[in-house]
């Protein structure tokens, strides 16, 4: 069972100063569900190498069970430090991919080609596909082999537009997860704010905020 997880290489929170980058909790817990499984695990990221981490997501505030567990693997490090470069990677011979979120995918994997064939190749082979809290970003282009929007029909979800009002990015962000996958024929569902929410259509898992990347995981797991 081969996993591959492709993560942000943006790390500007746009012309704030402040940086961005992906969320601990969100890369944390999938990991180690997906390894705790026996799952090979492979990163990516846009760039390669070290992803940035969003620092919003390792204050005490924010830590869990997997957030502590990855802050003493040193062989997790390692593995984070030294990430594929997405151009590079090819599809074949992985039976799921998953993208944690934070808010540098909105700049950066929303936009890029590469990630966006990697996900039209996995769909149209029906292999699993998940996407975490801002992560559905990564769904912004993708298309379905009918040509609509990827997401178009199929019941989503994502950030909601009162979670970003809640954390002040609502003006900031270059656009909201939210509105996007409703723009794009997504059948948009929500659970409360900044509780666990996660809904599968086929396929396709998306989980709503960081409570929801471990539920988010298991369901994927799942469909394996």
């Amino acid at each position: 069972m081969k996993i591959l997880m492709v993560l942000t290489s943006h790390d500007q929170l746009g012309d704030t100063g402040k940086k961005t980058g992906f969320w601990l909790e969100e890369f944390a817990a999938p990991y180690y569900v997906f390894k705790d499984a026996g799952a090979e695990v492979t990163l990516a990221s846009h760039k390669g190498g070290q992803p940035p981490l969003d620092p919003s997501s390792n204050t005490d505030d924010t830590q869990t069970e997997a957030t502590k567990r990855f802050k003493q693997d040193e062989a997790a490090q390692k593995q984070l430090a030294e990430t594929d470069v997405l151009s590079s990677v090819s599809p074949e011979g992985f039976d799921a991919v998953f993208y944690p979120g934070g808010h540098g995918p909105l700049w950066d994997l929303a936009e890029d080609a590469d990630s966006r064939a990697l996900i039209e190749a996995f769909a149209s082979s029906d292999r699993p596909v998940g996407a975490v809290c801002h992560a559905p970003a990564v769904f912004r282009h993708t298309k379905g082999q009918d040509g609509k929007p990827l997401v178009s029909g199929k019941t989503v979800t994502g950030f909601t537009n009162t979670e970003e009002e809640a954390v002040g990015l609502t003006d900031i962000v270059p656009f909201l997860v939210e509105d996007m996958l409703k723009a794009n024929g997504g059948d948009y569902r929500k659970g409360d704010d900044w509780a666990s929410f996660v809904v599968k259509d086929g396929k396709l898992v998306t989980g709503q905020n960081p409570a929801s990347s471990e539920e988010a995981a298991r369901e994927l797991l799942k469909l394996l």
